[in-house]
């Protein structure tokens, strides 16, 4: 069987690229339909960036300035390897709860894994959460937000829940440097589970769902050609094996850098 690498740079991907290996199955079929555990599990957290800032600029899913942003925004968080599965953990949702009651609250904060710690902390097997600190402080009881933070490294509980962005509809970027025989996508506000197992293509003129393959964090690629838009995408997610096409959604004038948005979430 020819191995082929979907080799190129995404807007993002420069130092975080990845060779995919296609196998030659269809990567659907080799998804676990499972539901994702929503037990409180234990995990340790530490924070990075400023006190009360968002966190990372960018990070290892690709996402790039949309972390900076609403719905992303002070809610990223970077987990270590067991949780970011090789990017195919990105955009998943955690709830992570701080237990010590003599500073912080019942409360649980909501976040969103757009990057990855892979060493320190998060190294040796660890289930480690690295938080924005505006999320870290959040686990705090009023007025000791920055008492939370000096701890340092804390004991945690965590679960899965699902992704809500309420008015966002997925998104494709086409990455920069894509072309008519190699073709970059980046998912963007998948709610639900989040996170993506499988990714397909289709062309207009053709019946056939072509596999795409993972390359880094959240993005995808395939490389044939020449490749004739407009496109549909495919998507299955992780967790559970749910399914989602958007019909025609990369136009038959397609832009490399350009974001085009669908009607459908796994939501609405």
């Amino acid at each position: 069987m020819p191995v082929l690498l979907c080799r190129g740079f995404g807007l993002f991907g420069a130092f975080f690229f990845a060779a995919a290996v296609l196998q030659g199955f269809a990567a659907a079929a080799q998804l676990q339909h499972r539901a994702p555990d929503l037990h409180w599990l234990p995990a340790t957290a530490t924070w990075y960036g400023s006190p009360e800032g968002d966190g990372s600029d960018g990070g290892a899913c690709g996402y790039g300035n949309l972390v900076d942003v609403k719905p992303l925004k002070a809610r990223v968080g970077a987990v270590s390897p067991v949780l970011f599965k090789n990017g195919e953990g990105c955009g998943a949702c955690y709830k992570v709860k701080c237990l010590d009651q003599s500073i912080c609250s019942r409360r649980a904060v909501t976040i969103i894994v757009t990057d990855e710690c892979p060493g320190g902390y998060c190294s040796n097997g660890k289930t480690h959460f690295d938080l924005s600190g505006a999320a870290f402080g959040r686990m705090a009881i009023a007025g000791e937000n920055g008492q939370l933070r000096n701890r340092g490294e804390i004991p945690v509980i965590y679960r899965r829940t699902p992704c809500k962005y309420p008015g966002k509809n997925i998104a494709f970027h086409v990455n920069e440097g894509s072309t008519d025989y190699w073709l970059s996508l980046l998912v963007e506000f998948e709610d639900g589970d989040g996170d993506i197992g499988a990714m397909q293509i289709r062309e207009a003129s053709s019946s056939e769902w072509l596999d795409m393959n993972h390359v880094w964090g959240a993005n995808w690629c395939i490389i044939g050609g020449p490749l004739k838009g407009p496109f549909s995408v495919r998507l299955t997610t992780l967790s559970t094996g749910r399914s989602l096409s958007a019909r025609d959604i990369i136009p038959r004038n397609w832009s490399p850098k350009a974001t085009y948005t669908s009607r459908l979430n796994f939501f609405s």
